[in-house]
């Protein structure tokens, strides 16, 4: 399977905040549980191998990425769709062209739309930041 790269490509920058936001969702982060104190006093006191997970994506921005996708998949349900499976899900391009009965082409085509209209939604807090 080829490895994701996104340095020295248009919208790059876009796609990698993307892979880290897809990370940051499947590690269930932003999702408000309950832990018992017990479960947390043995957790915290167990030596575990290579300690908690450091994201590139903090959680006011993960949460501003999972909107800005919501969004998009209101406006267009099978580009959103697309985009959650690829990113979200950790989808091959293929998978996802394969479930929505297209060729790979065109699923990137409409995986690299989806990109551009999210680029252009988070340009707001990139603005900001």
């Amino acid at each position: 399977m080829k490895k994701r790269t996104y340095t020295d490509k248009p919208l790059g920058d876009t796609e990698y905040l993307l892979e880290q936001w897809g990370w940051w969702r499947m590690d269930g982060m932003g999702v408000p549980r309950y832990v018992s104190p017990l479960l947390a006093m043995i957790r915290d006191n167990v030596p575990a191998e290579g300690g908690a997970k450091q994201y590139v994506i903090t959680d006011d921005l993960a949460l501003a990425v999972d909107g800005a996708v919501s969004r998009l998949t209101k406006r267009d349900q099978q580009m959103g769709d697309f985009i959650w499976l690829y990113f979200g899900a950790k989808w091959p391009m293929i998978r996802v062209g394969e479930k929505a009965r297209m060729s790979e082409r065109s699923a990137r085509e409409v995986i690299k739309a989806g990109v551009a209209w999210l680029d252009c939604a988070l340009e707001q807090i990139r603005e900001a930041a």
